[in-house]
């Protein structure tokens, strides 16, 4: 955020390279959310923190003139956290929470408007919008995790943003602002990086940019990155039976994990470039194209097995999820007249190819109902038995290929800031496709049941998802008085969100999912017809009131009442005799929140809260009800209240001592209870005397308690900087689920505290640092689950006492050493 103006400093982020590989790149200082000063003389040496500009209201603005609760680490800060991806920045920011999946992917929620879903690729859209710039980069399958290099800040926007930001920013949004081409000089620098985590390998990192002028008017630049981080999750060598696999053994048929187990098996490589070029026209206008692509290839699998022991797990068929996306935008800017006009548009393509060991589900089904009986090379399908020693290895695995593509529009005009009256207004166009196919194969040749056209696929899911968003929106303030401002906005708005294709097994193995309910003889894209086809759409409008009361150029208050909305959308279930069971509703979120910013001390201490009660209505509650062949549904699940209080604390003690804090507590709870069913018009009941989720039940995944400590002491010592800093971040205990059966499976996630040190030096344009992260090597636990209910069940299998679940884990103790130099 913001920071004292130190000695002969030069502002810009000093990022990771590998020490074998640095030498031969180059990269440019980049400015900074923080404005920066020249170095002061004796006279000047007060302590002191600098101005914070954003955008976060789609105009440049003074942070501490921004009646939103927003939280800004600017490019300095995200240096000196040693921040690169998302769940380092998010450990930061006290309002945001994530749910993280075994592939190592993130979902971020805010203010604890999360109710545990599973993320499926048929769920919900997210509650959160993720943003590049102006381009919206929200996919279902989680938020992109953008390398953070180059960045000029990240912001984060909580509560529903709904009126500028749509139906993705139903409680919050995040926003990655990159720096950008700046044709006034050249600029150039590098940083290399190496590495070691504890439990487990070493790694690497290489940063570079470059910004080169072409004319007076008009530069480039260019960024690249390439990062290996080592795994820690240990694949332990064991055997696996299956009681009904007997094969020509004449006994149990027993498989290993041999050829796979390894230590440090969750490594990942992540390589990306980006290029930007702006060209102003003249003085009012200007374009800028942009393309940015990043390619993010993870091994094995990033959950721990607690009947296995600490960092470690057991799989049997390899695992693995490449990621790969490309994104490329045009923003154009300029004035007509006194009027700012901004056209934004975005073209995302992602691709994520994943294969996931599914046996634990063939194992559990095997053991308890013996469902491997019927897999096996001659089955007799009058009888529905295999013949002897037929039987094959029945383990699943899952063949998963996601294609994701999304266009946005958006196109606004404001009128000028220093204006009584003054306004935004602007359309929104986007369309997002999803293509979908999940392949559930078997390790051993089957016959009698294979999905027809896909030899050894026991379940196919092959789909395409359409989500298409159209939006007027405006907001209007107006100065009362040179103290008093009031600000209103709406946005209309209309969805159409569809989903087609196949779901499910042959009609040989099921008369409820598959083909047995085919519809349509059509080959959807290999599957062998069409049973799924529905498509929902609607016409709503939300809006925003906010009052600011300025006391002084240093104090200012502001009340808001405000909505977000997520729309509704399609479930898979073909049961035409429960028409309620097909679709889900929108659910909204109403926030009421009172703010205050204030500077003291001469600019020295910044302090910055808000209290804030937030009415979240028909939640949408994603997951696998029991019976329901692992497939996932969508269901309105009542009402919940979420109460809070965030606040922030900036304080440059010294001209060499600066500390931040970050701190909030939420109290998130239903407020109806959640029978699992609903009424005649799609509505959740909340009257039964069993309820999967009483009233008052804590909702999952957000703690109450979550806040950051951060001090940083530098000194000269002749010419050269020195600094030490200590970081410290604490999140309480949480809820890991919202249905109390799952509840009392999973239990608790339990409280952490994790301590990130650093210490460095500074000289000339060369920078050496030091970081140790998660110094006490603290076990912090993020999600739990399971691959299948009955893998839930205890003591039904001696193995598995306590059912099998998997547990989500931080990074162990990191220890690195970064070299950097600007020119």
């Amino acid at each position: 955020m913001s920071k004292p103006k130190h000695r002969n400093r030069k502002p810009g982020q000093f990022v990771r390279l590998p020490l074998a590989a640095a030498i031969c790149l180059a990269c440019t200082t980049p400015a900074f959310a923080q404005e920066a000063a020249p170095a002061p003389t004796t006279e000047q040496k007060a302590a002191t923190l600098d101005t914070v500009t954003v955008t976060a209201q789609k105009r440049t603005e003074n942070l501490q003139e921004v009646p939103i609760s927003i939280q800004v680490l600017g490019q300095e800060k995200l240096s000196e956290l040693n921040i690169t991806n998302f769940k380092d920045y998010a450990k930061f920011l006290p309002g945001v929470s994530y749910d993280t999946g075994e592939g190592g992917s993130s979902v971020p929620y805010f203010r604890g408007v999360a109710s545990g879903e599973n993320q499926n690729h048929s769920g919900p859209q997210p509650s959160v919008g993720v943003y590049v710039d102006e381009q919206p980069v929200t996919t279902i399958g989680g938020a992109l995790d953008v390398h953070i290099y180059d960045i000029a800040r990240i912001e984060a926007l909580a509560g529903p943003q709904g009126t500028l930001y749509g139906a993705s920013s139903q409680a919050g949004t995040l926003r990655i602002i990159t720096n950008k081409p700046d044709p006034s000089g050249e600029a150039s620098g590098y940083a290399v990086e190496a590495n070691s985590v504890s439990h487990g390998g070493t790694g690497y990192a290489i940063d570079a940019f470059v910004n080169v002028p072409l004319s007076k008017n008009a530069a480039i630049r260019l960024v690249g990155w390439k990062e290996y981080d080592a795994g820690y999750i240990d694949n332990v060598f064991g055997t696996r039976t299956y009681p009904s696999w007997d094969a020509d053994s004449g006994g149990h048929g027993t498989i290993n994990n041999a050829a796979l187990a390894k230590k440090d098996f969750n490594d990942v490589e992540t390589t990306g470039v980006r290029a930007a070029l702006k060209i102003d026209l003249n003085d009012n206008w200007s374009i800028m194209p942009t393309l940015m692509t990043q390619q993010k290839n993870e091994d094995g699998n990033f959950a721990e097995s607690p009947d296995v022991g600490k960092l470690q797990t057991r799989k049997f068929i390899p695992e693995y999820f490449d990621d790969h996306w490309t994104q490329a935008a045009l923003t154009v800017q300029g004035k007509i007249g006194n009027f700012d006009l901004t056209y934004a548009y975005a073209h995302l393509d992602r691709d994520v190819d994943s294969a996931s060991d599914y046996s634990d589900y063939s194992f559990w089904y095997d053991s308890l109902y013996g469902s491997g009986a019927y897999f096996c090379t001659n089955l007799d399908l009058d009888s529905f038995t295999c013949a002897p020693g037929t039987v094959v290895d029945s383990s699943q695995y899952i063949i998963g290929k996601d294609g994701y593509t999304k266009d946005s529009h958006e196109l606004r005009i404001s009128s000028p800031q220093d204006r009584r009256v003054r306004f935004i207004a602007g359309l929104f166009w986007q369309n997002q496709k999803h293509n979908i196919l999940q392949d559930y194969k078997i390790v051993g040749d089957f016959s009698g049941f294979e999905v027809t056209g896909w030899p050894d696929t026991i379940w196919l899911t092959q789909q395409v998802r359409k989500d298409h968003d159209e939006a007027a929106f405006g907001e209007i303030s107006f100065d009362a008085t040179d103290k008093l401002t009031a600000t209103a906005g709406i946005r209309f708005f209309r969805y159409k969100n569809s989903l087609k294709g196949f779901y499910g097994y042959n009609d040989n193995w099921s008369s409820k999912y598959g083909e047995a309910r085919c519809f349509s003889d059509e080959k959807f894209r290999g599957a062998p017809c069409v049973n799924l086809d529905r498509t929902v759409e609607k016409n709503d409008h939300i809006g925003r009131f906010n009052l600011t009361y300025k006391f002084s150029d240093k104090a200012m208050v502001y009340a808001t009442w405000s909505e977000g909305y997520r729309p509704g959308g399609v479930n898979r279930s073909n049961d035409p005799s429960n028409p309620i069971a097909l679709t889900y509703l929108p659910d909204t979120l109403t926030n009421y929140e009172l703010g205050w910013k204030t500077s003291w001390a001469d600019n020295r201490l910044i302090f910055n809260g808000a209290v804030f009660r937030e009415d979240w209505e028909d939640m949408q509650f994603s997951f696998i009800p029991p019976g329901n062949a692992g497939l996932s549904v969508i269901r309105n699940a009542g009402s919940a209240r979420i109460n809070g209080f965030e606040t922030d604390l900036l304080w440059a003690a010294t001209y060499n001592l600066r500390i931040s804090s970050g701190f909030a507590w939420y109290d998130a709870k239903l407020t109806s209870n959640y029978c699992g069913t609903n009424d005649d018009n799609g509505n959740p009941t909340t009257v039964c005397d069993d309820p999967q989720a009483p009233k008052g039940s804590q909702l999952p995944v957000t703690a109450k308690v979550k806040g950051n400590l951060t001090a940083r002491y530098t000194f000269d010592v002749g010419e050269s900087e020195f600094y030490l800093q200590g970081a410290a971040v604490y999140e309480g205990e949480r809820k890991s689920a919202l249905i109390k059966s799952d509840q009392e499976i999973f239990g608790n996630l339990p409280s952490y505290s994790v301590l990130d040190l650093s210490a460095g030096i500074r000289r000339g344009n060369w920078s050496l640092d030091f970081y140790i992260k998660n110094a006490t090597d603290e076990h912090a636990e993020f999600a739990r689950y399971t691959q299948c209910a009955v893998c839930s069940t205890t003591g039904t299998l001696p193995e598995f006492p306590n059912g099998q679940i998997y547990s989500i884990a931080n990074q162990p103790r990191t220890i690195g050493l970064r070299f950097s130099q600007e020119f």
